[in-house]
């Protein structure tokens, strides 16, 4: 259990000083290095969202896929904006009806990360499922009542709320 604290708090630390990097880069306006802290941050913050999953384990695996592929789609999208975007250049080449920075934007920034929101839920179509949703209230019900909690009513010993 030491462990998986230990594990938690090393994932947190690392989004809080991808955090004050974000707000270091937007004070000193390097915008370029701002977007790329911005990809960290973002993408760790959904393998991070595992830590939740479990009270004895903390496992990033099933994130791994999820991560590396928005972490790639996210670094191409603003490597492409960056070298193809110039606030000097007043006419741009055309892809599709849009300035080629703005359709990079759109692909890589929008188009392919909703596509892998799909594809996840075409790979895991049980995620919403009545006995997955089930399971999860059962485990909720379960820890309310493993816990003190303050605003939850309390049930007496002959089924009456206790004041």
């Amino acid at each position: 259990m030491v462990e998986t604290h230990d594990r938690r708090n090393t994932l947190m630390g690392i989004l809080a000083l991808l955090a004050a990097a974000l707000l270091v880069a937007a004070a000193v306006r390097a915008y370029r290095v701002f977007s790329y802290l911005a990809i960290g941050l973002l993408v760790g913050s959904i393998g991070v969202a595992s830590i939740e999953r479990n009270r004895s384990e903390l496992s990033v695996a099933p994130y791994n896929g999820l991560v590396v592929g928005w972490a790639a789609v996210f670094v191409a999208g603003f490597t492409g904006i960056w070298l193809l975007w110039n606030p000097s250049v007043t006419s741009y080449s055309y892809v599709l009806g849009l300035p080629t920075p703005t359709l990079v934007y759109v692909v890589c920034l929008w188009l392919l990360p909703i596509l892998g929101a799909f594809y996840y839920a075409f790979v895991f179509p049980e995620i919403g499922d009545d006995d997955v949703v089930d399971d999860i209230m059962d485990d909720a019900r379960e820890a309310q009542r493993d816990r003190n909690l303050p605003l939850a009513p309390r049930v007496g010993t002959d089924g009456g709320e206790d004041e």
